[in-house]
């Protein structure tokens, strides 16, 4: 077997959760990046190291990242080799996300600046370290990516997702009636039969330039 896939789970996931694709993406081997902790400085060492080590024995790779996961995806890889990316529910502008949740918070960049860590009522601790980092290391992704992206995504906004795609040349699908989190049968469904068709469709030796 020549090409792997690396997956990289969202928040409160696990490297677990590619027992799912796993059929779906018969002929692949698919390996799983285990983090536990959410700061991007500590999750790009290990998003890192899980490519170095199947780039020794795979011949060509491919990404299929999950929500944070895609932004740790691009921040860890951008500058390696990549055949595909395949992006579900991702976030695509760490930096737009963040300060969106600062404006649902009601807290400005001084405030954050000042506190260092401020706590939310909804469940995120707005951290000014964190947004200092992805502002002093902005993305440059030039992999050839397929977006998923749920109409009623409450996290990340359409007109992000457009913008990403527009400008990066990527392939979008929406589901209509999806969300954010894709759970359901209708929509496991749905996420596997864009993920089966993608991989049908994939040749040998694609570049990792935007088509």
């Amino acid at each position: 077997m020549e090409e792997a896939i690396l997956y990289i789970h969202g928040r409160g996931g696990s490297a677990q959760e590619l027992e799912q694709y796993r059929e779906v993406c018969a002929g692949f081997e698919l390996i799983g990046v285990d983090y536990s902790d959410y700061l991007p400085w500590l999750v790009k060492g290990q998003v890192r190291a899980e490519y170095d080590n199947a780039r020794e024995k795979y011949s060509r790779i491919s990404v299929l990242a999950n929500s944070i996961g895609a932004y740790f995806a691009m921040n860890a890889l951008q500058d390696c080799e990549i055949e595909r990316a395949m992006f579900i529910s991702p976030v695509l502008d760490m930096e737009r996300l963040i300060l969106d949740m600062m404006s649902w918070a009601g807290v400005t960049e001084q405030k954050l600046a000042e506190k260092g860590e401020i706590p939310t009522n909804f469940g995120e601790t707005l951290s000014w370290e964190y947004l200092s980092y992805v502002r002093k290391h902005p993305i440059d992704w030039r992999v050839r990516t397929e977006i998923l992206y749920a109409q009623g995504d409450e996290l990340i906004s359409r007109k992000t997702v457009d913008g990403f795609a527009e400008n990066h040349n990527a392939e979008l699908t929406v589901m209509e009636n999806g969300e954010h989190w894709f759970h359901t049968r209708e929509q496991m469904e749905f996420l596997c039969e864009w993920l089966r068709k993608i991989l049908k469709n994939m040749q040998p030796g694609l570049t990792n330039e935007p088509h």
